[in-house]
């Protein structure tokens, strides 16, 4: 049948017409013509879901946008152009066709679609916004979203060439140019949704300028040498990253749990890239991060004591990432860390690389005194690098579950590589495969390091600080409880 032979007519309530175009719509998203027998295309249903469309669509964006969103014109008219578009087509096939019962048709199909599947996106946003999703599903998202708005232009344009007696082959074209199109619209306008965070530039502190030096050197003076005849650990962590707080948290948390059970305090520095701590902690760059080895190397006893240093951020092949806005940073690359660690003196060493690809850093650490252990194998990404998480899965594996349980850095690594792989493989992620390695001359020392390091005589941390705000506390509860630190967002790191 042609479209000029199309004939709708409404029914007399308005309720029956709202229904009867809910129905039509599910009939083209299924791509059957039925569609033309059930659509009601009254001025009066094109208004109410033409609001309707809209309202879900602000709905929509609304949840999708992150605290301090305002509204955004350029989204709105972004959203506005495709049903003035979808509407000048119904236009321009009454004309041709002679029936203008047609006006309405494309249009309020459409609309009623785009309304269906802007509620759908807001309640699955709504559940992601509390963690009521699967982690493995958040990346799977933007697909579900783009897929649906093809869905609903590319099931109006069939039903259309069905009702048309369009070959085949002109089918295919339009389905295709329509995917290209519509595709390459939606990456475009990404970064223009309804309500829109407006960027703001980071800005250093006049304060911090001149505190970072303060803070470096404080934080290397409150350095202790080590006792002379008894074997001391030392403890170094940086967080590479100041755009995610993980990599804070879980250094923060690392060095507590090594000062407070370990007995490290005195012996222990941090270096901390984060947005919001220029006043507070000296920031991790190549030349904090060389002083630190450098002066740790000087209290060191070289035959007597071991350096526990962990590396947590971003990561990629060779490199970990070193980032802390507007300052502009060189990466921390493995060549120049064991070139920084052979400089310091430091003979022997625990190395734990927290970051995505951190296998590869494991050639050119290794010594026959180095342990060299990483989050991933040289070619897997590693996860749990979101604001809401407290460590990564790693770290929260090997440092607050695994170390707690075992007396030997093996034991806690393949304590923590099953819980990773467990983690992960209910996630659906690809196994990152944490590595460890042991220098020959390391695997006859390390018993006597842990030893010491696991020196039973140490009351518990519960014992030792008795305040609940205590991060140290924190990781002892968060252990025990068996339960991982909830994540809105799983992302690699």
């Amino acid at each position: 049948m042609s479209l000029a032979s199309l004939k709708t007519v409404s029914l007399q309530r308005f309720s029956l017409n709202f229904a009867a175009n809910i129905i039509a719509t599910l009939w083209m998203l299924v791509g059957s013509t039925r569609a033309f027998s059930w659509v009601k295309p009254t001025f009066i249903q094109f208004a109410v879901f033409a609001l309707l469309a809209l309202g879900s669509n602000v709905l929509f964006s609304w949840l999708a946008a992150e605290n301090g969103s305002i509204f955004n014109e350029q989204g709105l008219v972004s959203y506005l152009i495709w049903p003035m578009i979808i509407l000048l087509g119904g236009i321009i096939l009454a004309r041709r066709s002679g029936n203008q019962t047609l006006v309405f048709v494309p249009v309020v199909l459409w609309l009623v679609a785009d309304t269906l599947s802007a509620l759908l996106q807001s309640l699955v946003q709504f559940l992601g916004s509390y963690g009521w999703l699967p982690d493995w599903s958040y990346s799977l998202l933007p697909i579900l979203f783009l897929v649906l708005f093809l869905w609903q232009t590319l099931a109006l344009l069939w039903i259309f060439s069905r009702r048309l007696r369009i070959p085949w082959w002109e089918r295919v074209i339009v389905l295709v140019g329509a995917v290209a199109l519509l595709t390459i619209w939606q990456r475009n306008v990404a970064d223009q949704p309804i309500f829109k965070q407006i960027p703001v530039e980071p800005v250093l502190a006049e304060a911090a300028l001149y505190e970072q030096p303060r803070l470096l050197q404080q934080a290397l003076n409150s350095i202790d040498p080590s006792t002379s005849g008894k074997t001391d650990w030392y403890f170094m962590g940086v967080a590479g990253f100041s755009g995610q707080d993980v990599f804070r948290s879980e250094i923060n948390k690392v060095r507590e749990l090594f000062d407070v059970r370990f007995g490290t305090s005195g012996h222990s520095l941090s270096l901390i890239n984060n947005t919001y701590s220029w006043l507070d902690e000296p920031i991790a760059t190549k030349t904090s991060i060389l002083r630190g080895l450098k002066k740790i190397g000087q209290q060191m006893n070289a035959d007597e004591d071991v350096l526990f240093l962990t590396l947590s951020s971003h990561g990629n092949e060779n490199i970990i990432q070193l980032a802390n806005p507007p300052l502009a940073m060189e990466n921390l690359d493995a060549a120049w860390l064991r070139e920084a660690l052979d400089a310091s003196g430091i003979r022997w060493r625990v190395i734990v690389v927290s970051a995505c690809y951190s296998g590869s850093f494991i050639d050119e650490l290794a010594s026959p005194t180095t342990v060299v252990i990483t989050a991933s194998a040289a070619d897997k990404a590693s996860f749990g690098c979101t604001n809401t998480a407290e460590m990564t899965y790693f770290g929260q594996a090997f440092f607050a579950e695994s170390l707690r349980g075992n007396t030997s850095f093996e034991s806690a690594f393949k304590a923590a590589r099953l819980r990773v792989n467990e983690r992960e493989s209910a996630m659906g992620f690809e196994p990152s495969e944490p590595q460890m390695v042991i220098g020959s001359l390391m695997e006859t020392a390390l018993p006597a390091f842990e030893q010491v390091l696991f020196d039973k005589t140490r009351p518990p941390v519960a014992s030792i600080i008795n305040d609940s705000d205590s991060i140290a506390i924190n990781i002892a509860e968060d252990s025990a409880s068996g339960q991982p630190v909830a994540n809105t967002a799983i992302t690699a790191n």
